[in-house]
């Protein structure tokens, strides 16, 4: 796709409603140019009217237009409930002052939620950490919209807290509280205690259990935490949940540092293969069509 919309372009965006619009509209129009220009991406307000049934929402404006029936489609007519989490432990606000995993998961998740109520789906937003702190029901208006919006201004705006992730527990929190199937989309960086990776594979497989469909978006900062790139210096590395501390040089520990990562990744993505979960991986350092391309091909297989 040939246009590409970055993170650091998006900066002079303070309103989180424009910010969602110039991505989604960035999107589209390479979309339009890409091979994928086939799928459908126009935003409809209305539905095709069915012989016999009642004429009380008849758009008799757009009648005139198109002198074509259409009918106004309502809250209660979405095509997908889908239920965006985020992921707010400590370890999403690395890098600090810069541009980092939690900023590039909020403006994915706004992007997402703007695509979905210009098409009338229905979405909710969970944040967790150590639990589930902030989960609202799946609705397609417009002041739901900017209550997601507000909120993940707040996100944006909050002090990084010394918090740990426990997504495990909370995917199985908000698996028995979903009641209808949805579409799930996880933003983490999947930080989890290494002794608790069995729970973290079991709420995945609770998900698909509860038919949800799910998409998670592996986030993060690919130079230093997947490729270990530092220079050949002393490093004071804090571990941003514990406060622990450690000084070390990159070169003495990264050779068994790359090959945990890997032996950690080719677990969840095996995993995810086993319970059908589509894994991709999101890097801060890329555009969000790696995000939005998943989603919007995903969705329209849903349909």
């Amino acid at each position: 796709m040939s246009t590409h919309i970055k993170l650091e372009e998006l900066e002079q965006y303070k309103n989180m409603e424009l910010l969602a619009r110039q991505v989604v509209e960035g999107f589209i129009t390479g979309l339009h140019k890409s091979p994928f220009h086939g799928f459908s991406v126009e935003f409809s307000e209305h539905r095709v009217y069915n012989p016999g049934e009642s004429t009380r929402h008849i758009d008799w404006k757009l009648l005139g237009r198109s002198d074509k029936l259409f009918v106004k489609r309502y809250e209660d007519e979405t095509n997908l409930r889908c239920h965006l989490l985020i992921d707010t432990s400590s370890s999403m606000y690395y890098p600090q002052n810069t541009l980092n995993k939690i900023k590039f998961s909020a403006y994915a998740a706004a992007a997402i939620t703007y695509m979905l109520r210009k098409q009338r789906d229905a979405f909710a937003l969970s944040l967790v950490n150590d639990g589930v702190v902030y989960n609202t029901p799946a609705r397609s208006t417009l002041s739901h919209q900017q209550i997601i919006f507000n909120k993940l201004d707040e996100v944006l705006a909050a002090e990084p807290k010394q918090v740990a992730s426990r997504l495990a527990h909370s995917l199985h929190q908000l698996a028995e509280t979903m009641h209808k199937r949805s579409l799930v989309v996880i933003f983490s960086d999947m930080m989890e205690d290494p002794n608790n990776m069995e729970e973290l594979f079991g709420a995945l497989q609770h998900l698909r259990f509860m038919k949800h469909e799910v998409i998670l978006f592996h986030v993060a900062h690919k130079e230093t935490e997947l490729q270990f790139e530092f220079s050949n210096r002393p490093y004071l590395f804090e571990d941003v949940e514990t406060g622990a501390t450690l000084k070390i040089m990159p070169t003495q520990v990264k050779e068994h540092y790359l090959k945990q990562m890997v032996d950690f990744k080719t677990a969840l993505m095996e995993t995810c293969r086993k319970y059908k979960v589509e894994y991709n991986e999101a890097f801060v350092s890329d555009d969000f069509n790696q995000v939005l391309l998943p989603f919007f091909v995903k969705r329209a297989g849903l349909k």
